[in-house]
Parts: structure tokens; C-alpha cells; sequence
């Protein structure tokens, strides 16, 4: 790779103490080496923050917020510190194939694509692999993201073209927000066609709790977004399809 820029890995945190340390060892295993790990935590009452205490160095940069507020203010704290020409975004319980920067940035740089995302195998509490892969589609617009979310943990974008990007404090589908904004002015998102990052279903967590989000689904598209209700309610009926398509 002809390339050695920054990227600055955001990830919010909170009570992720039984995942966070192989999270954090899958960044630490990239074989591209030039990143640096921002991560908030939102006032977490287990040993999260001493587990990642553990891994102090110079690319690892922990922000503890003094009282808990949610997801989009802890991913808004952690853009506010990066300092790379790209950013990308990993939840504290997923993790990442040891090429994800390097093949994803190689992908980005020779096709001169701002903003991407790839595919996802979905992993269970274990780290075992449940047999689901998320394909990533190959090109979508404004239009086309509004049907299809990529996946948070798989996105990376460069801010050194397009800027950074801060979220409304909601506390369900915040990625979601952000995406709509980054392809606004990026106005495609690339889909690499490769299973580079492992997302970790599991039981109790916010985007296993689906009636919920389809609530603040049809937020996004109404108060956030300001779409008209009859696009909002196809959307709407479009996103419960593909969820019920995908059980």
C-alpha cells in the first residue's frame, strides 16, 4: 500500500468489560499499523475501564465522561479528539479481521472512494461464528442508504475530504444518523465484498430489541431527516421486511 495515513478508530464504550479486551486485541493485530484508538467511555460500572487502563500507550487514548448520556454523545466526544485523515468506527464488542485497515484503505486509495463499508459475519457471545454473512452493497446513494444501514463496525470514511461529522443525542440508530450525514456530501458508500469485520449477536442488546428500533427508525425519517410521511412509512415497511426477511 502506497499510503500511511492516520486512522482514527472511534468506539464508544460502556459495561463492555467481557468483550473490550479481544475487541482491542483485534485493533492491535492490524497489519496496518498507523492508527490511533479513541475510546469513550460512558461511565461504565464494571471493569471496562481498567481493562483497557491495561493497554496505555501512545496510539490508545481513553476519555471516561462524567455521567452517563448515551451512545451518540460518547461517539460525538471521541470525533472531537481524532486526529486521522481517515476515520473508522468499531463497537467494543465486535472485532475485526487482522487485514481489515489494510485491505479497506487499499480499497479506498487505488479507487479514490471517500466513504466505504464491507461485509460482516456474525459472531455469538462466544466469538464463535453463527453462519450469517451480511453482504455490504456495492454502491449506495442517499436513497440507497436510507433503505440499507451499513454495518457501524464495518464503515470507514476520509475526513481529511469530507470533514467530521457529529449526531443528534439519540440514543437508538445514532449510526444510522451519521451515515445519512457522511453520504450526503460523500454521496456514495463503496461496499467491499469481503467479510472484514465480526459482528457479536447478542441477547439483551439494544439492536436486538426490535419493536424499539423500528421506533427510532421511523424518527430518523421524520424528525431527523424531515422525509414526508408517506416515503417515511414506505421506509418504514421496507426495513420491517428486511428484518423479517432476515430471521
Amino acid at each position: 500500500m502506497s499510503t500511511n495515513k492516520l486512522v482514527s478508530i472511534v468506539m464508544p464504550t460502556y459495561n463492555a468489560a467481557q468483550f473490550i479486551k479481544e475487541t482491542i486485541d483485534s485493533i492491535i493485530s492490524q497489519t496496518y499499523e498507523n492508527w490511533e484508538l479513541i475510546v469513550v467511555d460512558d461511565c461504565s460500572t464494571d471493569e471496562t475501564v481498567s481493562i483497557i487502563n491495561a493497554y496505555a500507550d501512545d496510539r490508545i487514548h481513553l476519555i471516561k465522561l462524567s455521567k452517563n448520556q448515551g451512545a451518540a454523545v460518547a461517539r460525538n466526544t471521541a470525533l472531537k479528539n481524532v486526529s486521522g485523515a481517515y476515520i473508522a468506527f468499531l463497537d467494543s464488542d465486535d472485532l475485526w479481521d487482522k487485514e481489515k485497515l489494510s485491505k479497506q484503505l487499499t480499497f479506498m486509495e487505488e479507487n479514490d472512494y471517500l466513504f466505504t463499508s464491507t461485509d460482516y459475519a456474525e459472531i455469538d457471545e462466544s466469538g464463535e461464528k453463527t453462519g450469517t454473512v451480511v453482504k455490504s452493497h456495492p454502491k449506495l446513494d442517499y436513497e440507497g442508504v436510507l433503505k440499507y444501514c451499513p454495518g457501524n463496525s464495518t464503515v470507514m470514511y476520509n475526513a481529511q475530504e469530507l470533514g467530521i461529522f457529529f449526531i443528534p443525542d439519540i440514543k437508538r440508530r445514532n449510526d444510522f444518523v451519521m451515515w445519512l450525514q457522511v453520504i450526503k456530501k460523500a454521496k456514495v458508500v463503496y461496499g467491499l465484498p469481503e467479510a472484514l469485520t465480526y459482528y457479536r449477536v447478542r441477547e439483551g442488546s439494544l439492536s436486538k430489541d426490535k419493536k424499539k428500533l423500528i421506533k427510532y427508525q421511523w424518527k430518523v425519517y421524520r424528525d431527523i431527516e424531515k422525509l414526508p410521511v408517506m416515503k417515511s412509512v414506505f421506509l418504514l415497511f421496507h426495513k420491517i421486511y428486511t428484518v423479517l426477511k432476515k430471521k
